[in-house]
């Protein structure tokens, strides 16, 4: 007589369901950690913490992240890409010739000093960054490149040289008088840094309309 095995090897469509379901679990802890290293800090993150904030155990979080430092280069790679694509965001539906002042005025504005978990990145890490591990750091740098890229194509010299410099010195003014901004424990001085760098940049901007 044949004895038919049963197979352990669950169907097709069993196994993309239990993918689907890991890659959408992945998906949170990352999105979870990208806005904690953002309100708490690299130090102040801890993985206990971002799991029980994602709504799972601390033991499942080896089956997605081979250590902590995967896990906040990843979230350091998330939070960049997503400051970098709200910036674009905000270039793009501003009305011609006003993109590059739209994206200074959002990016200073009091709803982005408030909104740390959600905004850049660079601005509430900063002076962290030096410390981190290479693949942290390899994701900053990286979404500070676009950054610079994204300011630069604003610019009526864009392509040149000379444009990709102001980008450089815009975009770490934005980011420097921000993290200013937010150390500061008085509003008026906090509201003043960050309008006088826009009156700075005001004749960049005209130059671009």
């Amino acid at each position: 007589m044949m004895t038919i095995m049963k197979s352990k090897t669950p169907p097709a469509g069993a196994r993309r369901a239990a993918s689907s379901r890991k890659e959408a679990t992945h998906e949170r802890i990352v999105e979870v950690a990208a806005r904690a290293i953002r309100r708490s800090g690299y130090d102040g993150t801890g993985v206990a913490d971002i799991m029980k904030e994602a709504g799972l155990t601390h033991g499942g979080f080896y089956a997605h992240f081979a250590s902590r430092e995967a896990l906040l280069a990843e979230a350091a790679d998330r939070a960049g890409a997503d400051a970098v694509r709200a910036s674009a965001d905000i270039a793009a539906a501003a009305a011609p010739g006003q993109s590059l002042q739209a994206l200074m005025r959002a990016y200073l504005s009091q709803q982005h000093l408030e909104a740390v978990e959600y905004g850049c990145p660079v601005s509430a890490l900063g002076s962290e960054m030096h410390r981190q591990a290479p693949e942290v750091r390899h994701a900053a740098t990286r979404h500070i490149k676009e950054m610079i890229d994204l300011v630069a194509r604003q610019l009526p010299g864009w392509g040149t040289p000379e444009a990709h410099q102001q980008a450089m010195f815009m975009v770490s003014a934005m980011m420097g008088t921000m993290v200013m901004a937010r150390a500061v424990d008085d509003p008026k001085l906090s509201e003043a840094l960050r309008e006088a760098a826009l009156k700075h940049f005001t004749e960049a901007g005209k130059a671009a309309e």
